[in-house]
């Protein structure tokens, strides 16, 4: 429903924000130790909206990969919300992606609520997507290993989640994305989604 807000921070708290968007103060769920702009500075906040019986919850980040890789932690069974958020409050980005890459199960128990069971969860549902999310974090030397085939790119992504929109599958959008990635031009998002239906 929403994809971004953008207004003037109010107040912000360990994890919590208020963001004033048109006259309307907007309070935003935040992980622990987000870098978000200071209180009077105007901000734009990457949101994701969960609707519940009782309450309407948005949870904020910095940066569109952050909210993106919240949403899919969601897809893990045995992770909402509040789980989510906590692993994003107990590591950063590269941290996840890292321990992904690196088959570290281990590394996510560190965050509130994670037991052994569900950090390999985390582990065996993420792993395969972990590259998708490597750009912009400082790896370790020799963790990201060169790939073949199709390049893990956000036109990738954003064809996939354009197929999973109108209906597809998750797993089949992936699957017809990647399979038609490497014939199409990477910036033309558009070929790219027809190509995939195509297929």
């Amino acid at each position: 429903m929403y994809e971004f807000l953008e207004g003037q921070v109010v107040s912000r708290g360990a994890t919590q924000m208020v963001l004033a968007v048109g006259g309307v103060g907007y309070s935003i769920a935040t992980p622990l130790g987000s870098r978000l702009p200071e209180v009077g500075t105007s901000a734009r906040i990457h949101v994701h909206l969960v609707v519940r019986d009782d309450a309407h919850i948005l949870f904020g980040f910095g940066s569109r990969e952050d909210r993106e890789l919240f949403r899919l932690l969601l897809k893990v069974r045995g992770i909402g919300p509040s789980m989510g958020l906590a692993l994003l409050s107990a590591m950063d980005r590269t941290e996840i992606v890292q321990a992904l890459l690196a088959h570290d199960a281990k590394a996510f128990t560190r965050a509130k609520g994670v037991g052994r069971k569900t950090a390999e969860q985390i582990v065996l549902d993420l792993a395969d997507r972990a590259e998708d999310f490597a750009a912009g974090c400082e790896l370790e030397p020799g963790v990201l290993k060169p790939t073949t085939g199709t390049p893990a790119n956000r036109s990738v992504l954003d064809a996939t989640a354009a197929l999973v929109s109108i209906g597809y599958a998750e797993k089949d959008a992936r699957k017809r994305v990647e399979a038609v990635a490497h014939e199409n031009d990477f910036n033309d998002l558009e070929a790219l989604v027809r190509a995939a239906i195509r297929s």
